[in-house]
This record gives C-alpha cells, structure tokens and sequence, in this order.
C-alpha cells in the first residue's frame, strides 16, 4: 500500500474577497472529489486572498499508481478555470 500526497500552489490573481475564494476553490474541490476520488483540503494560505494551497491525497496498491493517479489530478488543475493559475506542484510518496 502506498499513500501519495500532492502540493498545489494556486494563484487568483481576479479575487478580492474571501467568499470569492471560496467560489473558485469549492468546486475545483468537489470536481476533483468526484472524478478522482481523493481527499482535499486546503492546507496553508487561509488568509491570502490571491494565494491558494491545497493538499490532496490519495492511497493505491503501489507509489507508481499513486504517483500517477496524483500526476493526473495536477494536470486536471492546471487546465482549470483562468482563475485559478497554477504556479507549482509536488508530488511525495509517504508510504
């Protein structure tokens, strides 16, 4: 069993308020619950209107699958929304 974590930096560069945040994140969030099955949460960032950093993860039956399965999610968020840009990602192997 293998548990990979993924790092996304996001950047929102047309917001102004946090409910605008909570706009373009909650359903970056729940779209990526769905389709991938893996767990999200806003990790850092809170307070920083133009700045996002979720943590996704998920669990497989090896750190290939894993790897990948992340590598998909983060490929699927850079071809999000224009407002939400991403700026980095990393992807970890914990188990």
């Amino acid at each position: 069993m293998a548990i990979g974590l993924l790092t996304l930096e996001l950047y929102l560069p047309l917001n102004d308020s946090l409910k605008g945040k909570r706009g373009i994140l909650k359903p970056l969030i729940v779209r990526l619950r769905r389709d991938y099955n893996v767990s999200i949460c806003e990790a850092d960032a809170q307070d920083v209107l133009t700045r996002a950093v979720l943590a996704v993860v998920c669990v497989s039956q090896s750190s290939a699958l894993a790897h990948r399965h992340l590598q998909q999610v983060a490929n699927r968020v850079e071809h999000w929304r224009g407002d939400a840009q991403l700026v980095d990602y990393y992807i970890e192997m914990v188990g």
